[in-house]
């Protein structure tokens, strides 16, 4: 399996018809391009969690998701890569056909152990997987050092000539360690994928450390809840990448890039913004869609 490269990490500049209208300038972080499975900001969720498991001496990794998790696929990639045996708990009953994630998963060494969903709720995990040798990593890298990790982010572009920073967030590990790590000056506009997921701004500041920048959560932008899509977000995707070269999936980036635009058709952001819009991979689950959906 490839390394890790995040000196393939690039900036791109949108040249959009929309942003010389209202006067915006947009550019990209690409993170998907550092590795095709632990994909954008998934490692740099992980990276502190698996360093902290080498001090401890820890033998296995075990972290938690859904069948279509970015997040299982990574750990389960990362921790082949770094020698570790690796357990999946997965949410909901076992089905009679895996996930193209999960088969993918196992392939690279994960246990998968599938449990109900009203005990995946309390993160119940099985007595038989608690010893001595496991290290738990949260679903979604969530908790301080995955947000340390995320906040390393900003370390790959000029973070001072931004005044708005743009971000999907599913538990908001990324948005802490970007709105943490982001000059005093610059706006963090974060885009739930979540539906009524009320809850997020305070996930997000519990992980803050320090006094908190200016950050504005939205959440009218989720099209029906975590992975749910209409036609529209699809056709938005297409004519994105047709127009961009750049490909978004329809749980996270789709969505953000479409707020974004939104955003900017709106004049949300005031004329002059310097815009850095985080891709953070995860196109993996766009396998999900019926051939031929996408044009990428």
């Amino acid at each position: 399996m490839q390394k890790i490269d995040p000196h393939t990490i690039s900036i791109d500049k949108l040249s959009l018809p929309l942003l010389n209208k209202k006067k915006v300038e947009a550019d990209v972080l690409r993170l998907d391009k550092i590795h095709p499975l632990i994909s954008g900001n998934k490692w740099f969720k992980l990276r502190y969690y698996l360093e902290e498991a080498k001090k401890q001496k820890k033998k296995t990794i075990v972290t938690f998701g859904g069948a279509w998790s970015n997040h299982i696929l990574a750990t389960a990639a990362a921790s082949h890569l770094n020698g570790f045996n690796c357990i999946g708990i997965i949410r909901g009953e076992e089905p009679a056909t895996l996930s193209p994630t999960l088969i993918k998963a196992k392939e690279l060494g994960m246990q998968l152990i599938f449990i109900s969903r009203e005990d995946y709720k309390t993160r119940n995990v099985p007595e038989k997987v608690c010893n001595e040798e496991c290290y738990l990593i949260a679903e979604g890298g969530y908790g301080i050092k995955g947000a340390e990790g995320a906040a390393t982010i900003l370390d790959y572009c000029t973070k001072e000539k931004y005044t708005h920073i743009c971000c999907a967030a599913g538990t908001g590990t990324m948005a802490a360690g970007l709105i943490s790590e982001a000059v005093s000056s610059a706006r963090i506009i974060v885009l739930s994928v979540l539906k009524n997921n009320m809850e997020l701004a305070d996930s997000i500041k519990k992980l803050l450390r320090k006094k908190e920048p200016s950050f504005q959560l939205l959440h009218d932008y989720h099209f029906g809840g975590y992975a749910k899509h209409n036609p529209a977000l699809l056709n938005f995707m297409n004519e994105f990448y047709s127009a961009t070269f750049i490909p978004t999936d329809f749980v996270y980036t789709g969505k953000l890039f479409y707020g974004v635009h939104d955003l900017i058709t709106n004049e949300f952001f005031p004329s002059g913004s310097k815009l850095l819009i985080i891709h953070s991979g995860g196109l993996q689950g766009n396998d999900s869609l019926s051939k031929g959906t996408l044009i990428f």
